[in-house]
């Protein structure tokens, strides 16, 4: 008996001793760029602070110059976890090792935003159907080509489905980020720019309300889920299981001192974030039929049937997919 208490003792010190040594020093939290580097910095770092010191590990934000810049940064394992948005999730899960594990939602317990196009008040811009003439006379600021909102949707809901480019309609296109397409759009440096409801109506208003007030939207998308949280498939699996507490009961979990300080940091993050839901890479599935049905109607304009028979085929598999898990959730 004694040596059968001895074997388990051992196991469970074996066991103890590997998953501590799984436990890295140092997690890279990555964040998209939205917006500088430096307002990110402090918008998240109260939150990526609490990280740390639950994990008991070193909790470090990685910037880039663009989305592609933290996809690129967790394919080549020097991002662990990061905040997306979900077209530039699926480059992260497709092309970097990602697994979407959360989503993030508004502190008014919304889960989801919207994509715009943003104009100057006093502009003759006033509508899509004024955008859709295509005179070639105004000038556009589009978004980062891996930006969900700023990018992927209106390039679905204002160009594809309208049979149309930007090339096709203005005399000069740009790119940038919501930040600077904002303040771009205020400063009277383009007409017309992608944005969301998140940057304008949460940042922009706040921060710079001088320029708000020279902003207006003239189209507003369907709905879009909220952001995912990933990690690199290949953690291991006791930093998931720790990092995946952490995310769920923060802001819910502890004594009301506890919720109330973890609640006010998450309202502080972005454009104010309230506690996380459970998610998957099922999250992405909208955007992926979004992204297919572009390249269907991209190949039936070039009149390529082996590129319509392949999107063809991607849409079918996932519609079948979204019959499983799209109606039970992420």
């Amino acid at each position: 008996m004694f040596k059968k208490l001895l074997t388990a003792a051992a196991a469970v010190a074996v066991f103890a001793g590997v998953a501590k040594a799984e436990m890295p020093k140092q997690l890279n939290f990555g964040i998209i760029s939205t917006e500088s580097s430096s307002a990110l910095q402090s918008s998240f770092q109260p939150f990526l602070d609490d990280m740390a010191k639950a994990l008991g590990v070193t909790v470090k934000p990685f910037f880039a110059s663009d989305y592609a810049g933290v996809i690129e940064g967790m394919r080549f394992k020097k991002v662990d976890v990061a905040w997306f948005g979900n077209k530039s999730a699926i480059q992260a899960v497709d092309r970097a090792g990602g697994e979407v594990f959360a989503q993030t939602i508004k502190d008014d317990g919304s889960k989801g935003y919207h994509s715009l196009l943003i104009t100057q008040k006093d502009n003759d811009l006033n509508s899509l159907e004024d955008v859709l003439k295509c005179d070639k006379t105004k000038t556009f600021g589009n978004g980062d080509p891996n930006s969900t909102s700023g990018f992927a949707i209106p390039g679905y809901y204002v160009w594809a489905l309208n049979n149309k480019t930007p090339e096709d309609c203005f005399k000069r296109v740009t790119s940038s980020n919501h930040e600077g397409n904002a303040l771009a759009v205020a400063n009277g440096k383009v007409d017309l720019a992608t944005n969301n409801t998140e940057s304008i109506y949460a940042r922009l208003a706040v921060n710079n309300p001088k320029a708000f007030a020279n902003v207006k939207e003239i189209w507003r998308s369907p709905l879009i889920p909220s952001d995912p949280i990933v990690w690199r498939k290949d953690l291991a699996q006791d930093v998931k299981e720790k990092t995946y507490f952490f995310f769920m009961q923060y802001g819910r979990f502890g004594d009301m001192e506890k919720v109330k300080h973890e609640r006010e940091v998450l309202a502080g993050v972005s454009d104010g974030w309230g506690p996380f839901l459970a998610s998957s890479n099922a999250q992405l599935l909208d955007v992926r039929q979004i992204e297919a049905f572009k390249a269907k109607l991209k190949a039936e304009r070039a009149g390529d049937k082996d590129a319509i028979a392949e999107a063809e085929a991607l849409l079918k598999s996932l519609a079948e997919q979204a019959a499983v898990v799209g109606q039970s959730g992420y």
